[in-house]
Parts: C-alpha cells; sequence; structure tokens
C-alpha cells in the first residue's frame, strides 16, 4: 500500500493493488482509513484508489467558497485533477472504473460520474445517496444545527466533538481505541476540522441548487450500471428510508442488508462486506 499526492492539488490517495480500477470516496468526518478492510479484500485483483477528499484526512482543504454549491463543485474539480493525474502520471485507464461510496463520497462520486459519461462502470453504494432526499426523510436535528447555524458549526469546529461521536454512534460493535484514535487522528487540531463546516453544504431542501448536479436533466447515464448495494440497517444518519430509494431508482441493483451493522458498515461487517463486493466485481467484470 502507497501514498501519494496529486501534484496540483496536493490531495493525498492510497494506491495499491493491479487491474481494474476502483476508486474509493468517503465521507465526513472520515478519511481514507475507512477502506482499509476493503483494500486489503479486493487489492490482489484490482487496482484500488482511496483519496482523502479535499479538506478531510490527509488532505489540505482550499479556502471554503461562499456558497455550499460552491464548495460541492470545488470537490468534483478535485476528483476531476485526480483522475486526470491517475491517467496521465500513473498509467490507468480513461474507462472501465469501478466508485465504491459512503456518506458524503455517494453525492460527489455519482455527480462525477455523470459529469464524465463513460469513464464509470459499475457502482458500490455503502450507506449514501446519490439524488434528492426522498420525501419522507428528515436529516437528524443534531446535523441540522450544525447546518443551518453558524455559530453551532463554530462551536462543532472548535472541538472534535462530531468525529468523536461518529466513531462512537456509527458502529454497532465498538471499535478499540487504536482504530478510534486513528479515526480521529486528522481532526485533532482545531485548523483541521474545516471538515465540520461542510456539513452546512447538507441541501435543504428541493430548491437547493446541489440538486441539480444530482439530479440530470435527461436521460440517467447511471441508470442501467451494475450497481451493488451493501446497507447497515441501524445507521442514524443514512437510513433505510434512503435504500429504499435507491431501490426504487434502480431495481436491477443487487442489495446486501446487514441488521446489525451502523452507519461505518465497512467495520461492522467488514470481511462479509467485502467478500460480497469481490464477488459483484468479479462478476461484472468488464
Amino acid at each position: 500500500m502507497h501514498w501519494h499526492r496529486v501534484p496540483v492539488t496536493g490531495q493525498h490517495y492510497v494506491d495499491t493493488g493491479a487491474g481494474v480500477p476502483v476508486l474509493f470516496l468517503h465521507g465526513n468526518p472520515s478519511w481514507s482509513y475507512l477502506w482499509r478492510h476493503l483494500l486489503a479484500e479486493l487489492g490482489s485483483d484490482f487496482r484500488c484508489l482511496a483519496p482523502d477528499l479535499p479538506g478531510l484526512g490527509l488532505s489540505p482543504g482550499r479556502p471554503l467558497r461562499s456558497r455550499p454549491v460552491d464548495q460541492f463543485l470545488g470537490q468534483l474539480d478535485a476528483l476531476d485533477a485526480l483522475f486526470r493525474h491517475l491517467v496521465a502520471d500513473r498509467g490507468l485507464p480513461g474507462r472501465g472504473w469501478t466508485l465504491v461510496m459512503h456518506d458524503w463520497g455517494g453525492p460527489i462520486g455519482t455527480a462525477w460520474a455523470r459529469r464524465t459519461p463513460g469513464v464509470v462502470d459499475r457502482l458500490v453504494v455503502l450507506n449514501t445517496i446519490g439524488f434528492r432526499w426522498p420525501a419522507e426523510y428528515r436529516v437528524p436535528v443534531y446535523l441540522r444545527w450544525i447546518r443551518d447555524h453558524k455559530c453551532v458549526a463554530a462551536l462543532a469546529r472548535a472541538t472534535d466533538a462530531l468525529p468523536r461521536l461518529a466513531v462512537r454512534v456509527g458502529v454497532t460493535v465498538p471499535l478499540g481505541r487504536a482504530e478510534r484514535r486513528a479515526y480521529l487522528l486528522p481532526y485533532a487540531r482545531r485548523r483541521d476540522r474545516r471538515a465540520v463546516e461542510f456539513v452546512r453544504g447538507i441541501p435543504h431542501d428541493d430548491r437547493d441548487p446541489t440538486w441539480r448536479l444530482l439530479e440530470p436533466e435527461g436521460p440517467d447515464v447511471l441508470a442501467g450500471l451494475p450497481l451493488f448495494v451493501g446497507w447497515g440497517m441501524r445507521d442514524p444518519v443514512f437510513t433505510p428510508t434512503l435504500l429504499r430509494e435507491w431501490t426504487r431508482r434502480f431495481p436491477h441493483a443487487e442489495v446486501r442488508r446487514f441488521p446489525h451493522a451502523g452507519h461505518y458498515v465497512t467495520e461492522d461487517v467488514a470481511d462479509r462486506l467485502g467478500c460480497h463486493i469481490r464477488d459483484f466485481l468479479q462478476r461484472e467484470r468488464v
């Protein structure tokens, strides 16, 4: 497993394995450490790339833009830069990619796949979204507080309460002390907790301009792609309501429900999840 850096953006990423490229996109407040079990499982057969998204993990972030939609566009631009670097400098192909997405990595990944049609051939979805909130869904109250109130967001950034809460309530099998410390390491200093403010980019309603990046006006280029869904059913944020929306929109999807797993499904059921994803990728190999 090797660390590299995108020359243009300073974005850090893990590069391991050989074969068809698989790009792993984490959420907030996480980083590429989230993928360690899947990288070990899949690296023998696939070229696994796991970046730290800008402003998260070990990737320094650019100054926050004024509007959440511009912050989201900044993530897409950084993903473009990463892709160009991997193709031009690391010898990866320009097509045949798989996206593995979790949490806020889902909206970023699906928007980028729609922005670059023909690059992505397969999707793996893990407790995330790639569309507007369903009408019956409600964002948890503590995330709404951070999103809607600058003073609460500032207080959250002043502490590491959000990352600490995530590593405890996001799992059903408690993490060991070393694992918790690893998750929290990039957010130990206040200046490195700008990720907390990204919560303010969570869309409010159908009028939010961020949604136009997720909902295509014409035919969806992702509609017919092979899709695997692995879902922790005890996730307090990405609830079964969102899983039902995935299955409604993608009725051909292969779905694995894990009744006793939480938000960090990659932790609670790492071995089973890795085997299911490996089987899916090998069966749908392009």
